[in-house]
C-alpha cells in the first residue's frame, strides 16, 4: 500500500501532539507501531515524521514483535543500558581527583593547585590537562560521594593549652556560684573590637529601598593616621541581671580605661542593682587591657576597692580560651549582630546602635561616651606593687587574686588609680626635677627654650605621623580630637636635658615618674633630635644618681651622693695631671665620639641600622662619659690599678673599669691626647683618694 501525502501529514500531527509527552522508551515503541501499521516503506516513513533514526524504530518494532512486557519499576532502560558512568570508563579518576584536592594527605604534595582556588571548573580543568576528560558537574558528583562539601574554617584550636586549664574552669565556676548564691554581684568583662569613625563599610546586610544601599567609602586609607576618631567600646555584662553596660572610649585601650569603665558602670547600675554587695566578682580573659600580668591593672582595681568599699575578686579565663567568656556571646555578639551593615559615621551613631541591642532572652544594654584621656606608657613599680592589698588564691595565684578595701597592713597606704592620683603625683614630680641643678637652666631660661624648641618638635611630629602612613597625609590634616599625652612638650625637653646630663637613667626617670622606660625612651629619642637640629649643647650635670632617694634628697637638702663626691675626689688635679676646666672640655670633646663608638659596637651586636623610632644614644648606666674620662686618665696616667679603681668606686667591678679603658684609650690616641705618666703610684683606694684631699691644686707631671 502506497503511502500518501495524506496519511504522512496525519502522522505527523498525532507524533507533534503525542510524543512530548513520553518517555524515550514509549517514544519509540509508539513510532515503531505506526511504521507497522503502515507497511512496506513504514519505517523511514514513520522515522522522518518523528525526527528518529530508522533503527531506532526497527530496534521498536523488534521489542513489539518479541512482546517484551513494561520494565519493572517504571524503568527505561533495561538494567546496563545507558552510557556508563566515568569514573567507570576511566578508573584512575577518582584517584587523580582525590590527590588534587587532598595533596597533604593522600597525595602529591606539589600539586599545582596547592595554592590555588579548588573551584569545579580549575579541578575538571587540571583533571582534563592530567589526561582524565571530565566536566565541572561530574567532579562535583564525585566530590559529594566521595563525602566533600563547601566548609569554611572552624576556629578550634587553641594552640598549647595550660596543663592547669580545667581545674582553673571548675575553680572560676564555683567562685560564681558562691558569689551568686551569697547574692553578690557577678560581672564578665571585656574589649570590643575597636572601630573608626567614617562612612566605612560594615559587615552584614540590613533591608533596604531596592537599588538604593547606603553609600561608603570604597578605601579605608581615607580613615588612617593619628587623626582618625575611634570608638573602643568596653563592655561590663551582668551575668545575674543580663544586662550590659558598654563604656566606649575614644582615646586608648588601657588598663586605666577598663577599670575606669567598671567604675562608671558601678556608679551608674552596679550600685543600683546590688545596693548590698560588699564583694565583687570579675570574669575576664587572659590578655588585653585586662590582662592578669599587668600591675596598672591591679593598681588602678586597687583604687576601686578603696574607693567603693568592696573586695573585689578577679578571676581569669586560662591564655587561650577568652571565647569562653560569657560577655562574647551574651552581649558582644548580639551588638555586631545589631549594627550589621550600618557604617559607624559618628559616635552618637555607635552610642545609640548600642544602646538599642535587645535580646528575645530579655538582654537590655546602656551605653556612655567616654571622652577622658588615657594615655599609654604608665606603668607601677616593684615597690607599690608590693605595697597592694592584692591576696592571691591558693589556687593559680597568678590567675585568681582579690584586691581589699582597705591595705593589707597598717603601714601601707591605700592605692590610688591613675586617675585619681598618680597623674597629679607625676605633675609635681616633674616640677621639681625642673631644677636649674639637674637641668643647667633657670626656670626662666627653661620655660624660654621650650617655647624656642616648640615648632620643631611639631615639625617633628608630622615627620613621625609621614613615617607610620608611609607617605604624605591624603587629606588636610585637621585638628587633633584633643588626646593628651603622658607628657607634654615642656616635659619632654626637661627629661631629655636631664638623661643627656646624665642626671640618671631612664630606668630611674621611668619608676619616679610610674610610666614604662620605653615611654622614656621614645620620648628622649624623638626630642635628642630636635636639640640637634636646635645646636643646643647640655653639658654634664656636676652630680649623678643611681636611686630615688639619692635624687630627692638632693633637691631636698642638696645632699650629694658618696658616687659624686669620689669622682670630685678623683678628677683633682694632682691625679689627673690637668686642671678640672681641661678636663671638662676633653670630656666635652670626647662625648660625640664616644656616643658614636657606643652606636657602632650596638651596630656590630645588631647586624644591621638602627631602625626608625627606636632608641639611640644611651649611655652607660653604670658609669657617665665624664666619669669613663676621669677614670681612665688615671689608669694610663698609671696612678693605680684597675682593681684600686674598682674599690675606690665600691659599686663598679674591675672588668668593667677595664673595658672602659679600651674604649676611650684608642680616642685619646686618635685625638694626640694621651695624658703623660705620673711621678707616683698609688697601692690602695684609700691612697689614691687621700692624695686628693692635698690643698694644692697644682697639677702633677
Amino acid at each position: 500500500m502506497a503511502i500518501t501525502e495524506e496519511m504522512l501529514s496525519q502522522l505527523d500531527c498525532r507524533f507533534a501532539v503525542l510524543l512530548p509527552h513520553l518517555n524515550e522508551r514509549q517514544r519509540r515503541l509508539a513510532v515503531a507501531a505506526e511504521a507497522r501499521l503502515l507497511g512496506h516503506g513504514g519505517v523511514r516513513a514513520a522515522a522522518r515524521a518523528a525526527a528518529v533514526s530508522e533503527t531506532t524504530v526497527r530496534r521498536g518494532i523488534t521489542e513489539l514483535e518479541a512482546g517484551t512486557g513494561p520494565l519493572p519499576g517504571g524503568r527505561i532502560r533495561a538494567d546496563g543500558g545507558g552510557r556508563k558512568p566515568v569514573e567507570e570508563v576511566d578508573p584512575g579518576l577518582v584517584n587523580a581527583l582525590m590527590a588534587l584536592v587532598e595533596p597533604d594527605e593522600r597525595g602529591d604534595p606539589e600539586s599545582p593547585l596547592r595554592w590555588t582556588t579548588k573551584s569545579l571548573r580549575h579541578l575538571a580543568e587540571e583533571l582534563t590537562r592530567q589526561g582524565h576528560p571530565v566536566s565541572a558537574p561530574t567532579v562535583g558528583r564525585l566530590l559529594k560521594q566521595a563525602g566533600f562539601s563547601l566548609q569554611g574554617n572552624a576556629k578550634t584550636l587553641e594552640g598549647t593549652q595550660h596543663p592547669d586549664r580545667d581545674a582553673q574552669f571548675h575553680y572560676l565556676n564555683e567562685q560564681v556560684k558562691q558569689h551568686q548564691a551569697a547574692g553578690e554581684p557577678v560581672i564578665s568583662v571585656d574589649t570590643k573590637k575597636r572601630e573608626q569613625i567614617g562612612r566605612l563599610p560594615m559587615a552584614g546586610r540590613e533591608w533596604r529601598p531596592k537599588g538604593d544601599p547606603v553609600r561608603v567609602e570604597d578605601h579605608h586609607f581615607f580613615f588612617s593616621g593619628p587623626d582618625v576618631e575611634q570608638a573602643i567600646p568596653y563592655g561590663i555584662y551582668d551575668i545575674a541581671h543580663n544586662t550590659g553596660w558598654v563604656n566606649v572610649g575614644v582615646d586608648h585601650d588601657t588598663s586605666t580605661f577598663a577599670v575606669e569603665s567598671i567604675r562608671r558602670w558601678w556608679k551608674a547600675r552596679g550600685h543600683d542593682d546590688h545596693p548590698q554587695a560588699t564583694r565583687l566578682l570579675i570574669t575576664a580573659d587572659a590578655g588585653g587591657s585586662n590582662g592578669y600580668r599587668y600591675r596598672v591593672w591591679k593598681s588602678e582595681l586597687a583604687a576601686l576597692a578603696a574607693e567603693t568599699g568592696l573586695a573585689i575578686t578577679v578571676c581569669h579565663f586560662p591564655p587561650g580560651t577568652s571565647k569562653w567568656n560569657k560577655i562574647e556571646h551574651r552581649l558582644f555578639s548580639h551588638i555586631t549582630h545589631n549594627w550589621r551593615g550600618r557604617p559607624l559615621t559618628s559616635h552618637d551613631v555607635v552610642i545609640e546602635t548600642i544602646a538599642a541591642t535587645r535580646t528575645r532572652a530579655g538582654l537590655r544594654v546602656e551605653a556612655r561616651l567616654d571622652r577622658g584621656d588615657y594615655p599609654t606608657g604608665i606603668a607601677i613599680s616593684k615597690d607599690r606593687f608590693a605595697a597592694l592589698p592584692l591576696v592571691k588564691h591558693e589556687v593559680h595565684g597568678q590567675w585568681n587574686y582579690t584586691l581589699l578595701p582597705e591595705p593589707a597592713s597598717a603601714q601601707a597606704q591605700p592605692a590610688v588609680g591613675e586617675a585619681h592620683g598618680v597623674a597629679d603625683r607625676r605633675h609635681s614630680l616633674l616640677a621639681r626635677l625642673a631644677d636649674p641643678r639637674l637641668t643647667g637652666l633657670s626656670d626662666t631660661q627653661l620655660a624660654d627654650f621650650c617655647a624656642e624648641l616648640a615648632p620643631l618638635q611639631a615639625a617633628r611630629a608630622q615627620e613621625r605621623y609621614s613615617e607610620q602612613r608611609g607617605g604624605r597625609a591624603r587629606r588636610a590634616t585637621g585638628k587633633l580630637r584633643g588626646s593628651k599625652p603622658v607628657f607634654d612638650d615642656a616635659a619632654r625637653v626637661m627629661l631629655t636635658l636631664l638623661y643627656q646630663r646624665q642626671v640618671c637613667s631612664m630606668k630611674l626617670l621611668s619608676d619616679m615618674l610610674e610610666v614604662t622606660p620605653n615611654c622614656i625612651g621614645h620620648l628622649v629619642a624623638e626630642t635628642r633630635r630636635v636639640l640637634e637640629d636646635h645646636g643646643h649643647q647640655p653639658g654634664y650635670a656636676p652630680t649623678r644618681f643611681t636611686t630615688e632617694a639619692e635624687l630627692l634628697a638632693f633637691l631636698d637638702t642638696a645632699t650629694t651622693p658618696p658616687r659624686t663626691q669620689i669622682m670630685e675626689s678623683l678628677s683633682h688635679p694632682r691625679l689627673t695631671g690637668m686642671s678640672r676646666e681641661d678636663l671638662d672640655t676633653l670630656a666635652r670633646r670626647l662625648a660625640p665620639r664616644q656616643l658614636a663608638q657606643i652606636e657602632r659596637a650596638s651596630y656590630q651586636r645588631r647586624g644591621a641600622d638602627r631602625q626608625p623610632g627606636s632608641r639611640g644614644g644611651v649611655f652607660p648606666q653604670k658609669i657617665g662619659d665624664k666619669e669613663r674620662v676621669i677614670l681612665a686618665v688615671l689608669y694610663l696616667r698609671k696612678l693605680c690599678t684597675l682593681d684600686v679603681l674598682a674599690d675606690a668606686l665600691g659599686d663598679v667591678s674591675r672588668s668593667l673599669i677595664g673595658n672602659v679603658v679600651r674604649e676611650i684609650r684608642p680616642l685619646l690616641v686618635e685625638g694626640g691626647l694621651l695624658p703623660p705618666p705620673a711621678t707616683t703610684r698609688y697601692r690602695s683606694a684609700a691612697d689614691l683618694l687621700a692624695a686628693a684631699h692635698s690643698e694644692d691644686d697644682t697639677p702633677t707631671g
